[in-house]
């Protein structure tokens, strides 16, 4: 009877430790799971926005990346120079580039991004472009 106690309890110790371990990896395919999620929803986002607006500007002064139509408008916010926000995301990021005419610009109007994303989320790049139009030269 003790023998069968033992083994037992051995059996029931190695079940808990193997369990306590597919917990740990479900938690960690989940964290990286909700980071890919994220990353796709700022490419997306952007994909849907660069595609919907005809005029994209980056303004350095108010750390806004600008964008409008003759009907509407919509903003992202770059804050403290490492992270992007518009209404429902934010997104840490290591580097942002923005591209006009195969051009990198600083300011003003833009028809392409890059972002690479920081660390915590393995370093992704998020590359949206536009294709322009003949009213974008007409200014």
């Amino acid at each position: 009877m003790m023998v069968v106690l033992v083994i037992t309890t051995v059996v029931v110790g190695m079940a808990f430790a193997v369990l306590n371990l597919v917990q740990r990896q479900m938690g960690s395919i989940e964290t990286i799971y909700a980071i890919k999620t994220d990353i796709n929803r700022l490419r997306q986002s952007l994909w849907i926005d660069f595609n919907r607006y005809d005029y994209i500007a980056v303004d350095q002064k108010s750390n806004q990346i600008l964008f409008s139509n003759e009907l509407e408008g919509r903003q992202y916010e770059i804050i403290n120079g490492n992270s992007i926000r518009t209404e429902n995301l934010e997104m840490e990021f290591e580097s942002i580039e923005y591209y006009f005419d195969n051009q990198k610009v600083v300011q003003g109007e833009i028809d392409a991004i890059s972002i690479i994303t920081s660390k915590d989320t393995g370093h992704q790049e998020v590359f949206v472009f536009k294709q322009n139009t003949p009213v974008t030269y007409i200014k």
